[in-house]
């Protein structure tokens, strides 16, 4: 699964990076979160067309959304809120598609979510017979940026016609592979940028192969190392989080 990750990427310099149209809104920020939570305000890049030239080629488009998809069709709690459920951050890419609250996202509206890397806690057994959780980082061993596949949908309450619309997204996950599997059996889907524009394509299904499990190779450069235990509070933030333990804690397994 991933249920935090870390990012220092700025909305504006993402967007020159992709060639991208940035529509986060002037009041976007730096969006530097290196415990980024559930609900949170996430950045995504999404393919679509222009509003108003719907005939023109899609663009790339930077976009916020909330972390945790709301599907379409959830009821209001009251007006212009959607009822809380389970918070929807991860969907499985091997179920996605016949899922109901993500199959429609599947057909038309998938996109990327960036991020520095991720983090998973191994569990251990303690001598007490007790779980022990540590926390990894994984993240690209050249401090490169990272895409995830994502889902996303577009919220309304349709009791109230003027309202704005809400963003929502979801983070796929498949299979660990390859030494990742060493800290957890399940990871982000990564989305090599061969594979955008399909991926992105807002005209036409993606192809299924796109939801496989990837092969070990697409991750050899991910490297996971043991972080603080100051990343299980989302009250800590800032990139102490992302220095390296040294492995002391019991029983702790150091993928260095």
């Amino acid at each position: 699964m991933c249920g935090r990750y870390a990012t220092t990427t700025n909305p504006a310099r993402l967007a020159a990076d992709l060639d991208a149209i940035d529509e986060t809104g002037p009041d976007a920020g730096a969006f530097t979160n290196y415990n980024v939570a559930p609900t949170t305000q996430v950045l995504t890049v999404v393919r679509r067309h222009d509003r108003d030239h719907p005939d023109d080629q899609p663009r790339l488009r930077v976009r916020r959304m909330r972390w945790g998809l709301i599907p379409v069709w959830t009821k209001t709690a009251e007006p212009g809120v959607p009822i809380k459920g389970k918070p929807l951050f991860n969907a499985r890419a091997d179920k996605a598609a016949t899922t109901a609250s993500f199959r429609d996202a599947v057909k038309y509206r998938r996109c990327l979510v960036p991020m520095d890397g991720w983090y998973e806690w191994l569990v251990e057994s303690a001598p007490n017979g007790k779980a022990i959780k540590h926390p990894y980082y994984m993240a690209d061993a050249d401090g490169g940026r990272l895409y995830m596949a994502g889902l996303w949908s577009v919220w309304r309450d349709r009791s109230l016609p003027e309202s704005e619309p809400m963003l929502s997204c979801t983070i796929l996950t498949t299979d660990a592979v390859g030494d990742l599997t060493r800290v957890h059996d399940r990871m982000p889907l990564p989305m090599p940028r061969e594979h955008w524009a399909a991926w992105l394509d807002p005209d036409h299904p993606a192809p299924a192969e796109l939801l496989a499990t990837p092969t070990p190779d697409l991750v050899a450069d991910i490297v996971a190392r043991p972080v603080s235990t100051l990343v299980n509070s989302v009250k800590n933030n800032g990139p102490e989080l992302l220095t390296p333990t040294a492995c002391t804690e019991a029983g702790q397994i150091s993928l260095l």
